[in-house]
């Protein structure tokens, strides 16, 4: 089965100041910019977008040389916001990453007084690099951030800066001495995205691009106030009934013995998406939807971003395995069978009905 995804319905240019219109010429700014320093991935750079815009965490998948951390160290080069990468490996401890702290004695006085050294969390964008090769117990430091925003050092909460984003990546050939994740931790990552190779063209503008003496800097088009405003106004796009209850038969179509699961995921299926995975959806189509000018969700937009956010949320068994049924085909046969209940339109505040 292809991992393809539907493509959001054609729409007239939206209205100048609309909030399509603010959010699609953003994105275009960023897109953009990006572009100076990545060669293709424009599927990969959607995605990372809208979980931006969603105030989502990412998971990136892909062998080593695919550009994943130069995407994101650019990423948030755009976007003006600070940044930190983390390389995760087996001797990481939990304080290495959420700081530690010091103890500081006063010169005049002599006075002693323990003072909290911010880690490398403490930054707006994080690259969790390799995450799957630090132990759980640095996994969980990175858990609590992710979930809270904050940390706990010797009993003390430390508020992150605001806003606040995880990006890892994971490597799928390397298995020996890693530390799968837990569901629980993949679960707070709105998309898992998965970054694939090159086209032939495009390798070779790679090559041409990296071998030379010149290099393309990244232009900052965004600051973290406009960024903000943009997250509020893709929060802001309507939902009608009829899409909430596509959403809801998507999700709950894969929890087995449920009395919801459809007859094939009882049979391919070990655990199903949550309801995480759900209020992803919502809010991912909503992006989605402003990304295409649009100030209403169609059930197209759905299911653009029905791949990055069900399949790391579904686990397969022994018998999906052995036939080779991978997530990304269980979500297509999914997206196949599950059919919308209404037309776009019916039900939204504004919105003429089709």
């Amino acid at each position: 089965m292809s991992n393809s995804q539907s493509p959001p319905p054609a729409t007239p240019p939206p209205a100048p100041g609309s909030t399509g219109g603010r959010v699609q010429e953003a994105h275009g700014r960023m897109k953009a910019a990006l572009q100076r320093v990545i060669v293709g991935q424009d599927r990969v750079i959607d995605q990372l977008l809208i979980a931006i815009l969603s105030r989502g965490h990412c998971l990136l998948v892909g062998v080593p040389g695919l550009a994943k951390t130069l995407l994101i160290s650019s990423l948030s080069e755009t976007l003006d916001l600070t940044f930190n990468r983390i390389q995760f490996t087996p001797d990481l401890m939990p304080s290495d990453i959420t700081g530690t702290e010091l103890l500081q004695i006063d010169p005049e006085s002599g006075a002693r007084n323990f003072h909290f050294a911010p880690g490398p969390l403490f930054a707006n964008v994080i690259l969790a690099d390799e995450i799957n090769r630090t132990p759980p117990k640095t996994q969980s430091a990175l858990l609590e951030a992710m979930v809270e925003r904050q940390v706990t050092s010797a009993g003390r909460r430390h508020a992150l800066p605001e806003p606040f984003f995880v990006l890892a990546t994971q490597n799928p050939i390397e298995q020996e001495g890693t530390y799968p994740l837990p569901e629980a931790q993949l679960d707070r990552f709105m998309f898992q995205v998965n970054v694939d190779y090159p086209s032939a063209a495009e390798e070779r503008e790679i090559l041409r691009r990296t071998t030379g003496n010149t290099s393309d800097e990244v232009e900052r088009v965004i600051d973290a106030a406009e960024l903000s405003e943009l997250q509020s106004l893709v929060r802001a796009v309507p939902v009608a009934d009829h899409v909430y209850d596509h959403i809801l038969e998507l999700t709950r179509g894969t929890r087995v013995r449920s009395g919801a699961a459809l007859p094939f995921a009882d049979e391919w299926i070990t655990w199903g998406a949550g309801p995480r995975a759900s209020q992803y959806l919502v809010l991912g189509a909503k992006a989605q939807a402003a990304l295409a000018g649009r100030d209403h969700v169609a059930i197209a937009d759905v299911h653009a971003v029905a791949h990055p956010v069900l399949r790391h949320r579904i686990v397969t068994n022994f018998t999906a395995a052995a036939e080779g049924i991978t997530p990304d085909a269980i979500v297509d046969r999914l997206l196949a069978e599950v059919r919308p209940g209404s037309e776009v339109g019916v039900g939204v505040p504004g919105v003429p009905q089709a």
